[in-house]
């Protein structure tokens, strides 16, 4: 009896363990996710909630695939919390060849767990620039330097790396392939491809949010972490590019709103596309006399319509318009500014579209009145009695009491040359 109870319990302990093997047993699981191009508020939105996706499913790592030439400060300091309090080890890897990790991506990959290059990558770059469109002075660059300095040194020491070198990439703006960096200890490793990366850093005892790790990441299952449709959208409404025709669609659709009262589409178009517009514009360095220069010129097409300037309002307009695209967004970075490629064929478009417009209104003051009292002079009509001086002519459907010193008679053709009240003067036809 003994044996058989001993042999049951062996048996229980035997199937409760299994499942603990099988986990055991399991490949470890790895979420990546990719952030390419400009650091704005959705790249922060969208890393934060993978890192979070990570945690819930107990992921054992979470590699962010980077790509990146800077952007805001505020979303890469958003980012960087992210990361160093992340409970998942977060592994940096600036990939795939060609990539780089500069001005923003630089303080990203310090603040990761690992930090990894693929070959014919670098890093560097990462002297803070103005991102609001103002002017900085001597003293608040060097305040922004200094600080930028302090925080990206207090990351690379916390994760034992080049300190000097990372640094020197703030005040220097200096830049170094993945080589150099390896060897300068700025980065852990290099690695060919995501497999190579989870193979050299499987083992290592890395720093997360909740105290150091060891890494289990060889022959590790991999997710991809995609971007949501919002997210996608967001993102791209902050490319300056997009943010500007946007613009453009608005001021347009405004015009013909408040030039054309009642046909309501072009309004709602006008007034969605400013609105998004608008928002995109909180992500970039917008240069608010950049704004207020399109906002006038705006006022000056209004006023062509209401007021005959013969297109001065429109010159004015065109300028006005020019000069606004043209110092709408104020950076030193490319990749901020709104390409001429767009901005010249934009307003040339609205200016030939104008001139269109100008010279129609300039046609319709021109052409001779036909209804009205005015429509009436100039027009041809035939004596209904004799004008002796007075009597009754008919001229344009209609019998009009006139007068002429001609002494016309009956059936005889006139001309109307001016209209008193109700009565018209003619003179006998040439």
């Amino acid at each position: 009896m003994a044996k058989k109870l001993r042999f049951a319990l062996f048996l229980c302990l035997f199937f409760l363990s299994l499942p603990l093997y099988a986990r055991e047993a399991a490949a470890p699981d790895v979420m990546v996710v990719h952030i390419e191009g400009v650091i704005n508020p959705v790249t922060a939105e969208f890393l934060d909630k993978s890192i979070k996706t990570a945690d819930e499913s107990r992921a054992d790592a979470v590699v962010i695939m980077l790509d990146t030439p800077g952007g805001l400060d505020t979303s890469m300091r958003q980012m960087v919390k992210a990361i160093t309090g992340s409970p998942v080890p977060v592994i940096t890897y600036v990939a795939p060849t060609g990539a780089r990790a500069a001005s923003a991506g630089v303080f990203i990959t310090m603040a990761s767990s690992v930090a990894a290059m693929a070959p014919g990558t670098n890093i560097g770059a990462a002297h803070p620039v103005s991102m609001g469109g103002e002017k900085l002075t001597k003293e608040m660059s060097q305040k922004l330097e200094n600080d930028a300095a302090a925080y990206i040194t207090s990351l690379a020491e916390k994760y034992g790396r080049n300190a000097k070198w990372a640094a020197l990439s703030v005040r220097k703006s200096v830049s170094i392939s993945e080589s150099e960096a390896v060897k300068t200890g700025v980065v852990d490793l290099v690695a060919d491809n995501v497999d190579d990366l989870l193979k050299k850093a499987d083992g290592r005892k890395v720093m997360t949010g909740i105290g150091p790790v060891v890494l289990k990441t060889s022959g590790a299952k991999l997710r991809d972490i995609e971007m949501g449709w919002r997210l996608r959208f967001l993102k791209a409404l902050s490319d300056p590019n997009i943010a500007y025709i946007l613009m453009m669609i608005g001021v347009v659709g405004i015009f013909f709103e408040l030039s054309n009262p009642g046909l309501v589409f072009p309004g709602v178009v006008g007034g969605v596309a400013l609105v998004l517009a608008f928002y995109a514009f909180q992500t970039l360095p917008v240069n608010y006399a950049g704004i207020l220069l399109i906002i006038l010129a705006l006022i000056f097409f209004i006023a062509e319509v209401k007021i005959t300037s013969y297109g001065l309002l429109s010159v004015a307009g065109v300028i006005s318009l020019i000069l606004g695209s043209v110092m709408l967004i104020d950076s030193p970075l490319p990749f901020m500014r709104v390409s001429l490629k767009i901005i010249l064929p934009a307003t040339l478009t609205l200016a030939g579209f104008f001139a269109i417009l100008i010279r129609t209104a300039l046609r319709s003051h021109r052409a001779r009145v036909t209804m009205g009292k005015e429509g009436l002079i100039g027009a041809e009509c035939e004596a209904m009695t004799d004008l002796d001086p007075e009597g009754d002519v008919f001229v344009q459907g209609a019998h009009w009491r006139a007068s002429s010193g001609d002494g016309i008679r009956k059936g005889e053709k006139a001309v109307v040359v001016s209209v008193e009240g109700l009565r018209l003067k003619v003179t006998r036809k040439p």
